[in-house]
């Protein structure tokens, strides 16, 4: 088989939705493969990252203060934290973990109305990142849709399984509520206040990522996603199990996350947030890694600022001594870039962002 025979037989694979990790496959095709520099470590270091019961920001002005620096010192030196006592029912996470793996295992006529590579759709599945385009495949299914307003989006959400809307809905909805508290804790770290652009949080962007990572044959060799940081001001995760590998901020390695607090919730810094800061908050790198026994599901819930509302390093963060070293962006712009660029080479967008000297 010649390549472009090749490129035409891995096309149709893709548009029939027939990938080797919804096979599951017993073998790692060359499509998926990483270069050795690439492949993650089988003996790596735990990153402990802090778990921070967010229950104080609605308590006494000195506890509030408390967790408000607790959550200041994660954004500025690791990019990332847990969060515990945030309100959410574990039975809703418990339901949407299980309505989550329910759609990723019903057949494959059902999701494939769903498939797409056109990232501007608000409700997509696919595999990987680009199905068949990017260099380099990973070892994943998704399904992503906006949340909000919940009341606009759920009606194009799946129909099956017949409890999906209902549980993601209450999830959305949730732990939309806890970003919304977070973001104004962030703000209050950076010195802004706890209402800055309180209202632009409020309406703006929420897209909810159900990520499903089967057991793969040669963990080894692949990855579920590639190094990137989160274009959003920050994503909150909730995960059927460890799975994400951290990059330190100090000496660039590698370090797995250690495994949940019961009922924490994983908080990440995104590009936008690091932007708003003037890079005081840093996104952190991270990267989903595979296993051979287990499928992992993940719910990301992705909070930004409004489609077209630029998001700017705020002014009273910048002055002589801190000049501003970011331009402002917006989540279109950034659906542009995913379009344009092939994730798998490394591409960084908050790299695009920076003020050249």
């Amino acid at each position: 088989m010649d390549r472009r025979e090749g490129e035409m037989s891995h096309k149709s694979e893709y548009s029939m939705g027939n990938t080797a990790q919804e096979k599951g496959s017993s073998h790692v095709p060359d499509r998926y493969l990483l270069p050795p520099s690439n492949r993650p470590s089988q003996s790596m270091e735990m990153a402990v990252i802090p778990i921070i019961d967010i229950s104080g920001l609605g308590k006494s002005s000195h506890d509030r203060s408390l967790v408000v620096k607790e959550i200041g010192n994660a954004c500025q030196n690791i990019g990332c934290f847990q969060i515990v006592n945030h309100g959410i029912d574990p039975k809703v996470m418990s339901k949407v973990i299980a309505a989550a793996s329910d759609f990723f295992n019903l057949p494959m006529k059902e999701k494939r109305e769903f498939m797409s590579n056109d990232v501007n759709k608000p409700v997509r599945y696919g595999t990987s990142i680009k199905d068949g385009v990017d260099r380099v495949q990973y070892w994943r299914v998704f399904l992503k849709h906006y949340a909000h307003p919940l009341e606009e989006w759920i009606a194009s959400w799946p129909e099956n399984p017949p409890n999906y809307r209902e549980n993601m809905g209450r999830f959305s909805s949730e732990v939309r509520r806890v970003s919304i508290e977070v973001l104004g804790a962030i703000t209050e770290s950076l010195g802004l206040g706890p209402k800055y652009l309180n209202e632009e949080f409020e309406q703006g962007m929420q897209v909810i990522a159900v990520n499903c990572y089967p057991p793969c044959p040669h963990p080894d060799l692949a990855l579920g996603l590639p190094p990137h940081t989160d274009y959003t001001c920050i994503t909150i995760l909730l995960q059927s199990h460890p799975g994400l590998e951290v990059m330190d901020m100090k000496d660039g390695t590698w370090r797995a996350l250690q495994e949940s607090a019961q009922g924490a919730l994983q908080v990440n810094i995104g590009d936008h947030m690091e932007v708003l800061s003037n890079g005081v908050c840093k996104s952190v790198v991270h990267r989903a890694t595979l296993n051979s026994e287990t499928t992992r599901i993940s719910i990301a819930s992705l909070q930004s600022l409004g489609m077209d509302v630029k998001i700017r390093s705020a002014d009273e963060l910048v002055d002589e001594e801190h000049p501003r070293v970011y331009k402002e962006t917006s989540f279109r712009e950034f659906l542009k870039f995913l379009s344009t660029n092939d994730m798998s080479e490394g591409t960084s967008y908050i790299d695009t962002l920076r003020i050249k000297e």
